[in-house]
């Protein structure tokens, strides 16, 4: 039997976040497995580099850094809530280890910011939102209007370097000037079960090139 063998893309490691977890050993182990999430497994698991992916990077690596303070994020200990961007959910779900099916991940749109996250033993929550004025107004306005397929190839080229100079101005600044964490003192966990928000990163998959 023979193999297909595929060149693989090399891309150096993107800018960015590393974030030590500690997770269970094996199947049924203790708590000792420590490794290393960065910003390429996020783009493997989500697709592609984008704004959003760094945004919602971005906001967890502050936002963690108050309920792990001393030590690895522990995936075993925490529960999240996402808005329902597609970048912003799949961030939470991979470094967080969230998932609908054990009681710690859900999406919902009535709160402010765009994460809270919980730890599960004591229940302590930290809310995260974007600094207001820190996203271009023009990547929201284009945006709203890609989701509505109402932009022309040359404008969906726009948007894309638009965000990707926001992209690159996120990885070069501290995030204390980004975002805004603090604690929420009274947060009750009340999962919500929706799904059928539109996925806003594939409606422009089939437009044409710019000419």
């Amino acid at each position: 039997m023979g193999f297909l063998l595929f060149a693989c893309d090399s891309k150096p490691e993107p800018a960015g976040p590393v974030f030590q977890t500690v997770d269970t050993e094996f199947s049924k182990g203790r708590l000792t497995h420590i490794q290393q999430v960065g910003m390429n497994d996020l783009v493997k698991f989500h697709g592609h580099l984008c704004d959003g992916l760094v945004v919602g990077a971005l906001a967890l690596e502050q936002a963690l850094e108050l309920l792990f303070p001393n030590g690895p994020i522990d995936r075993t200990n925490i529960r999240i809530v996402s808005k329902p961007s597609p970048c912003l959910t799949d961030v939470a779900i991979y470094l967080t280890g969230g998932r609908y099916q054990f009681n710690t991940f859900y999406v919902d749109t009535a709160f402010e910011g765009m994460f809270l996250i919980q730890k599960i033993d004591d229940q302590s929550t930290v809310s995260v939102r974007l600094r207001p004025g820190v996203k271009p107004a023009e990547i929201d306005s284009l945006g709203r209007l890609a989701v509505h397929r109402a932009l022309s190839p040359c404008d969906i080229d726009q948007l894309q370097k638009l965000e990707d100079d926001f992209t690159n101005y996120l990885l070069q600044t501290p995030t204390d000037s980004l975002f805004i964490s603090q604690r929420r003192d009274s947060f009750t966990w009340a999962p919500k079960l929706k799904n059928d928000y539109l996925k806003t990163d594939i409606v422009n998959k089939g437009i044409a090139p710019c000419q």
